[in-house]
């Protein structure tokens, strides 16, 4: 205790000789100044003497995967570990039916409601949806880029986007967090480039170099000439052929309007691309007070090729594995012995006792219960490693040792190599400034490989709280299965966990490709369907964490999750299973996010209620987020039904400030977020 004291003392007088102006005076965008360096350097330099002395950057000792408030709020575990102010935070009465507009607009001012009601008045015409871009670019042609500017700022882009640097962003975020949200932060500048130059980028990029003949190839005794003969023959339910690209789909743009695209133009962009979730990671620590997200995507730190030949290594891995054992499905969930495998390598005719295959054998990653993964998949996370090096598996025809993965050249290799380093980069920084990084779901063509780096990833940095977290598509069939799998292998091998659950954004394009190139549809069959899914997902997760919860100090808090949902039977459905498993908001490990300008009637009374909650708060240039807010436009589009309650509730905000004369409401929040 006298530890904690001393601990907490200390910090005060940190932050009053660093803090300087504040975080309304931080740097030049994203470049950031001297004072947001030093304020940098405070925060990294607090978290390490903590970790001297034992004890977390709230002043207690590390014991669980709830990531702290950081530099300005406590973040205990327990209850009677939280300080007074935090105990007796303001705290409002949650009305479930979210119909409470008082609660879900008096962060905002008389112009900003005013300015909402506008926005999506707007967004339910279709004609200006459907053409919003050409609009757009004709309004910067006829007023001028500047002009037009100023014009989407007191419109689309003040609703949707928190600013353009990391100085105008810190009062939208100062503010939220008085009203008792947090903040999700990403830099969301996107190129804006035709669908052509698309195609052509993702088909240079998804093309390995590698020569014909080595593509060719058998792999492992089981073909690779064909993507359809490799399915006949392994007779798994797998198509080798999602995991080829196709010009036809090219641009991975077309028919979502919730992510964010990044085509691959070479390593330089992805090293900008590191540095720009660098700088994002700091300005989280600096603006936030360490109580914020970032968000990255990992196709933009590396060519998109390896992400594909991961992915189908990951398939042929399980036929692989099925051909041996007569077990379908994911390594781990066959929890198979390995004198089992070996004997069944045995019965293939291969000679198990080579040095090379016992060495393979001896390197597969298994516990008392079985098989986790046929390969040790941490060895990725040595640079020095080359892929066909590490995936070679012995043939079942001839009994070799032979690469599973399709041939790369030596620059593929070294490319790989570089993304590797980039994720490491990315996830030490977050590390040192104790920040959380949420790892975003894209293509389920890519996902496979994702996942897996991600959960590398965690296991590498997730050891002392969640800092790494994994996103979890629940429109997709395999959704539970894949988090199942996955919190399963954290829990045998003894790392935190974290995952964003959502109900995903490639649905059309998704189920376009799957038509078209002949496998299984991945989607699930309609919305209610995809519900269920996510209420599965949510369950699996919140029974899990009371488990650990009983436990004791030694599992408890061991998976955190955030419930990423606009949709308010979802999120009742969460506050009901939280009331029923006794998990209380001060327990850290269940939080909410929905988007910056949408929503609010769900986002800002769940924060007042003294529910952990997050926006994703987008910020960049005016004219170079243009395509963000073109797919912010289309999303509310799709949501009528949600966008005429809010529309409704907008309405009623304004005339109860007009009856009431508050129409130069100046909102003061009061609220301490958990």
């Amino acid at each position: 205790m006298a530890k904690q004291i001393f601990v907490l003392s200390s910090r005060r007088l940190l932050l009053l000789n660093h803090r300087g102006g504040g975080p309304g005076h931080l740097g030049e965008q994203l470049a950031g100044s001297a004072q947001q360096q030093q304020q940098l350097r405070v925060v990294s330099s607090w978290n390490k003497l903590c970790q001297q002395l034992g004890v977390g950057s709230a002043g207690r000792r590390f014991k669980s995967a709830a990531p702290p408030l950081g530099v300005e709020t406590l973040d205990p575990c327990q209850l009677e570990d939280l300080p007074i102010e935090v105990i007796n935070r303001k705290k409002d009465k949650l009305d479930l039916t979210f119909e409470d507009h008082s609660a879900a607009f008096k962060s905002k001012t008389t112009w900003e409601v005013l300015r909402a009601l506008m926005v999506f008045q707007v967004c339910g015409i279709h004609v200006v949806v459907d053409n919003n871009e050409k609009l757009m670019k004709f309004g910067q042609t006829v007023l001028g880029k500047k002009l037009f500017g100023l014009l989407m700022k007191q419109t689309f882009y003040g609703q949707f986007v928190a600013g353009e640097d990391t100085v105008r962003i810190a009062p939208v975020i100062d503010r939220m967090r008085s009203f008792g949200v947090k903040s999700i932060l990403d830099y969301s500048v996107e190129e804006d480039i035709t669908q052509e130059e698309a195609e052509e980028r993702e088909m240079d990029s998804c093309v390995s170099h590698a020569s014909i003949e080595e593509e060719e190839a058998n792999i492992a005794g089981m073909s690779a000439k064909g993507d359809k003969e490799f399915a006949v023959i392994s007779k798994g339910d797998e198509e080798i052929q999602r995991y080829q690209p196709h010009k036809e789909f090219g641009d991975r743009r077309v028919g979502v309007t919730g992510a964010r695209t990044f085509f691959y133009q070479g390593e330089a962009t992805c090293e900008r691309n590191t540095d720009i979730f660098l700088k994002c990671i700091e300005t989280v620590a600096t603006t936030t007070h360490t109580t914020g997200f970032a968000a990255i995507k990992l196709t933009a730190l590396g060519r998109p090729q390896l992400l594909l030949q991961l992915s189908e290594v990951i398939a042929r891995a399980h036929q692989y594995h099925q051909e041996v054992t007569g077990v379908k499905g994911p390594v781990i969930e066959g929890n198979t012995d390995p004198g089992t495998f070996e004997q069944g390598l045995k019965e293939a005719g291969v000679e198990v006792e080579k040095p090379a295959v016992q060495n393979w054998l001896d390197n597969m990653t298994y516990d008392k219960q079985g098989l986790i993964n046929m390969f040790d998949w941490g060895g990725l996370l040595d640079i020095n490693v080359l892929l066909q090096d590490m995936f070679k598996v012995p043939n079942l025809q001839t009994g070799r040792m032979e690469p599973l993965i399709s041939a790369l050249t030596d620059e593929e290799e070294e490319q790989f190599k570089n993304m590797l380093r980039r994720m490491h980069t990315v996830f030490q920084r977050a590390k040192e400034l104790d920040i959380r990084v949420m790892v975003d779901a894209e293509q389920t063509y890519f996902q496979p490989a994702i996942s897996r780096l991600t959960l590398e990833m965690m296991k590498k940095y997730n050891t002392e709280k969640a800092i790494v977290f994994n996103t979890y598509q629940c429109y997709l069939k395999e959704a539970h299965r894949n988090l199942v799998d996955d919190l399963e292998q954290a829990n045998r091998q003894d790392f935190f966990f974290g995952a964003k659950l959502v109900r995903g954004a490639y649905m059309e394009q998704e189920r376009s490709r799957a038509e078209s190139l002949m496998y299984a549809d991945p989607i699930n069959e309609n919305f209610e369907a995809t519900s269920l899914m996510y209420h599965k997902c949510l369950n699996e997760c919140m029974y899990r964490i009371k488990e650990m919860m009983r436990q004791g100090e030694t599992k408890e808090k061991r998976v955190g999750i955030m419930v990423a949902s606009h949709n308010e039977d979802t999120i009742r459905f969460a506050i009901k299973m939280m009331d029923e498993l006794n998990i209380k908001p001060e327990d850290k490990v269940i939080c909410f996010g929905q988007l910056l300008g949408m929503c609010d009637q769900l986002s800002f009374p769940l924060g007042q209620a003294g529910y952990s909650v997050y926006k994703y708060v987008p910020y960049g240039p005016v004219n170079e987020v243009l395509p963000y807010l073109s797919r912010r436009a289309h999303e509310n589009k799709g949501i009528l039904v949600k966008l005429n309650k809010e529309k409704k509730l907008l309405r009623r905000e304004l005339k109860d400030r007009l009856l009431s004369g508050r129409i130069m409401h100046k909102p003061e929040g009061e609220y301490i977020p958990i």
